[in-house]
C-alpha cells in the first residue's frame, strides 16, 4: 500500500506533443530560405511566417536558454526533447533591438505561456525573414519526430504541429 503512495513516479510520456508557437502560415523546414535550418543542420522541425508578434511555448518543460539577443529560446521538454525556436532569420544581429523577453534560463513553462514578444516591422526591416523555425536540437535521440502540419494557417496554442517521441 505505501508503495503506491510514495514509492512509485509517475514517468513523463515518450510522445509529446507540440501546439502552435505562433500564429502565422506554417511551412516545412525544407522551405526555410536559410541552409542551417532547411538542409536540417540543427535537427529536424518545422516553421511558422508569424502573423503577429507574440509566440508562446509550444511544450510543457523548462527554459534552458534565452540567448542574449533573445532572438532564440532553448526548452527542454518533459521527454527529454531539446526544442530551439529561433524567431526570424539573421536576426542575431539585431541585438535584441525589437524582442522582449517573458521568461529567464530554468523557469518551468506550460503550453501557451508567452516567451517572447518582438515587433514584426522591425525585424522586416533589419533581418533578413520573420520566419521562425523550430528544431528539435536532439533529433538523433529522438525515435520519431511526425509533422502534423505541414502547410496552411495555424494559431499559437491550438493546432498541434510536430509529435515527438523519445526513444
Amino acid at each position: 500500500m505505501f508503495k503506491n503512495l510514495f514509492g512509485k513516479k509517475q514517468s513523463a510520456s515518450k510522445t509529446i506533443e507540440l501546439k502552435a508557437y505562433a500564429s502565422g502560415n506554417i511551412l516545412s523546414l525544407e522551405d526555410v530560405p536559410d541552409p542551417v535550418f532547411s538542409k536540417k543542420m540543427m535537427g529536424d522541425g518545422i516553421a511558422i511566417e508569424p502573423h503577429e508578434g507574440k509566440l508562446v511555448s509550444p511544450v510543457d518543460g523548462e527554459i534552458m536558454q534565452v540567448f542574449p539577443t533573445k532572438h532564440a529560446i532553448g526548452i527542454k521538454a518533459l521527454n527529454g526533447a531539446e526544442i530551439l525556436i529561433h524567431i526570424g532569420l539573421e536576426t542575431v544581429s539585431m541585438n535584441g533591438e525589437g524582442f522582449t523577453s517573458h521568461v529567464v534560463e530554468g523557469e518551468k513553462v506550460k503550453a501557451g505561456d508567452t516567451l517572447v514578444t518582438v515587433d514584426l516591422e522591425k525585424v522586416k526591416e533589419k533581418a533578413k525573414s520573420i520566419i521562425t523555425p523550430i528544431v528539435i536540437t536532439n533529433s538523433d535521440e529522438m525515435a520519431n519526430i511526425d509533422h502534423s502540419i505541414t502547410t496552411g494557417k495555424v494559431s499559437k496554442n491550438e493546432e498541434v504541429i510536430l509529435c515527438v517521441t523519445s526513444k
